[in-house]
């Protein structure tokens, strides 16, 4: 839950969670919906899915027992070398290395790491200077017995706390006396600012369907972006200034002079720029289209208990109590 989300948010889902979902198996047998009904709002709804798949994983191949080996770890459904080595370090205090954003930043600005972080020399580069100071600290476990373990979580918190993007507090930093960074005065300069991906702007026409007081919804692919997650249904627009209402009627065969317009939700997605223009509408007894073939009719309750993308559950929970 913590990739890519912030403690402070994290914490009631956290709670909520362990609450229906407290061990592997309650995992495992819980049906794939209220997982990612769970999860709504966090994003990245892939590290759901692939959680749950974990878990099963585990009660089939390794008796409901966690594997402590780091290449079974690794072997995890959604568990690649910085997550095993987390696990691995953390819960079972081996010497296993991770290399975060945290990470990244004190090691850079402690060495002097010059180039892209993120290109592959340097990133494998620190990787190994990671490697070393764990496998440095295994030596001391012998004296401290969660050494390895203690050392990944502190390199985490001083990246969080102390060694920040911006502002960092040298003054307190325990490794300032051999920082090469702070010794040479260039710790603004650590880690070097990576290329910008150029965002990408899409746009969408929505329709709020409403037919004999149910709401007209679809299931996205488990393999696409969102996968799994319900919306309502849409087409893709040009980017620009064109009209949003026409596209979307010809899809419904549904006259765009029934359509009301309810506002535009943007959000964004990694480096995609998302506008959404939604309409309201009434279909007839008699409508049909492709659209609800390929849907499912709820009422405003039912939809409740569907998972939504954080952005479209918090327009509906605000947008949609008034009839259509």
């Amino acid at each position: 839950m913590l990739q890519q989300t912030q403690v402070k948010t994290v914490i009631p889902y956290w709670e909520r969670w362990m609450h229906q979902l407290p061990d592997i198996r309650a995992l495992a047998a819980a049906a794939d919906e209220s997982v990612l009904k769970l999860w709504e709002g966090l994003g990245y709804y892939s590290r759901a899915r692939n959680l749950l798949r974990a878990a099963r994983e585990i009660m089939t191949c390794h008796d409901g027992r966690f594997p402590e080996e780091f290449d079974q770890v690794l072997q995890l459904p959604g568990i690649g070398r910085y997550t095993a080595g987390a696990i691995c370090s953390i819960a079972f205090n081996q010497p296993r290395p991770i290399v975060d954003g945290n990470i990244i930043r004190v090691l850079t600005r402690y060495f002097a790491v010059a180039g892209d972080p993120k290109s592959r020399d340097i990133n494998a580069d620190l990787w190994r200077r990671a490697e070393a100071w764990v496998q440095a600290a295994a030596v001391v476990g012998r004296l401290n017995g969660r050494a390895c373990s203690d050392l990944n979580q502190a390199m985490m918190e001083l990246g969080a706390t102390l060694c920040t993007p911006t502002g960092p507090r040298c003054g307190d930093c325990p490794l300032r006396t051999g920082c090469a960074a702070f010794g040479s005065g260039r710790v603004d300069r650590f880690p070097e600012r990576t290329r910008r991906v150029t965002t990408i702007s899409l746009r969408y026409a929505m329709a709020i369907v409403e037919k004999s007081g149910k709401i007209l919804v679809q299931q996205r692919a488990t393999d696409a972006v969102n996968g799994g997650l319900w919306e309502f249904p849409h087409v893709e627009l040009a980017v620009g200034n064109g009209g949003a209402a026409e596209p979307l009627a010809q899809w419904l065969r549904i006259s765009s002079d029934e359509f009301r317009a309810l506002g535009i939700l943007r959000h964004s997605i990694t480096h995609h720029r998302i506008t959404q223009e939604i309409f309201a509408v009434q279909a007839g007894k008699r409508w049909r289209c492709a659209a609800e073939k390929a849907g499912r009719w709820v009422t405003r309750q039912e939809l409740d208990t569907l998972a939504l993308t954080g952005p479209l559950r918090r327009w509906v929970d605000r947008r949609l109590d008034a009839p259509i």
